[in-house]
């Protein structure tokens, strides 16, 4: 069973790093360390037995960039794969989507976490560069959309209204605006940045079109999903949307709105995002794997224990984790 988990501040993270640094420092000093030439530790077995043993034992960095969306279920298997494999460093980068799909056609990743597929022109990026790759499903989410908790009219929110918000040159400057007997005070936007998958989806999804929204004086983009979360919860008349898990984490200061597609008026949950009923938002989550860098075993080692692990750290960072049968066919994929 694995251990619930949430975000790490990063004064944490900074923190073990430190403290990794001062016990290997600390570890020289150890007197059962033998020499190359055969001699003893303090239980009688020789340095090289001793390097036989771990001969086998897996090193290296893997480097992994994008959707911030996407990085608690990564961060979380990188967790449990350390565990077992402690010489395998793995850092996890939160440049977004289209960040992360950059560094990956020019070699400097060997993963990129991706919260939509991969655009036509981002493949031939890669095809040009010789990166050939593994695209892996790994887990669904539902965008979630969010006002202040002190909000007491936005009960739902139609497709229809959602684009009237976010919509190209935008005529909405109140809550008024978008729907009668509303109330006249002015509404500010937040929406993830540009290089996010979840801008991305949102905007295709809502506006017909990815990358298709307003820009003006009224809407605050933010490369940080955290500072969309602290942009609503900071302001009474402000909406934003992120990814589902944001919302788990953060849900004693935000309000979801439930979003009515036509059909159903429908609030996402595990349960409507797994069966499709949160539509339009519910959407796939993939890792992209780079073909070159599955040649290194740690590499193919992690992306294993990523499909053998998904299932269950899935729904411990707030997203929902494919069929079985689904986590064999992706693993059927990558054998090919």
């Amino acid at each position: 069973m694995f251990r619930k988990r949430g975000r790490k501040p990063a004064g944490i993270l900074v923190l073990v790093l430190m403290l990794s640094a001062i016990l290997a420092a600390c570890g020289g000093g150890n007197s059962t360390t033998g020499s190359a030439s055969g001699e003893t530790n303090s239980n009688g077995s020789s340095a090289q037995q001793e390097e036989s043993k771990t001969t086998d034992a897996l090193s290296g960095t893997i480097e992994i960039d994008g959707s911030s969306t996407v990085h608690p279920l990564t961060e979380a298997i990188a967790e449990e794969f350390g565990a077992a494999n402690p010489d395998v460093r793995v850092p996890i980068g939160t440049g977004g989507t289209g960040a992360g799909f950059k560094r990956f056609a020019t070699g400097e990743i060997a993963i990129a976490n991706a919260s939509r597929p991969i655009k036509d022109t981002e493949a031939e990026e890669l095809k040009k560069n010789n990166v050939e790759y593994n695209e892996v499903l790994v887990a669904y989410d539902g965008l979630s959309v969010v006002v202040n908790p002190d909000n007491d009219f936005v009960d739902k929110l139609t497709v229809d209204e959602l684009k009237k918000i976010y919509e190209p040159n935008s005529k909405v400057k109140t809550w008024a605006d978008v729907r009668e007997g509303w109330p006249a005070e002015e509404i500010k936007i937040y929406s993830p940045g540009t290089d996010h998958g979840t801008f991305d989806y949102f905007t295709e999804a809502i506006n017909g079109e990815a990358q298709s929204s307003r820009n003006d004086s009224q809407i605050t983009f933010s490369a940080d999903t955290n500072a969309v979360v602290q942009g609503v919860a900071g302001d009474k008349n402000s909406i934003g949307y992120f990814g589902f898990s944001f919302y788990e984490e953060n849900q004693d200061k935000l309000k979801l709105v439930p979003i009515d597609n036509g059909t159903a008026t429908v609030a996402p949950s595990m349960e409507t995002i797994k069966d499709n009923s949160y539509a339009p938002l519910s959407r796939p989550l993939y890792i992209y794997v780079s073909k070159k860098e599955m040649e290194r075993p740690e590499v193919k080692a992690f992306v294993d224990f990523y499909l053998e692990n998904a299932g269950s750290l899935a729904g411990e960072v707030g997203f929902v984790p494919l069929q079985d049968e689904q986590y064999e066919e992706e693993k059927g994929k990558l054998a090919q």
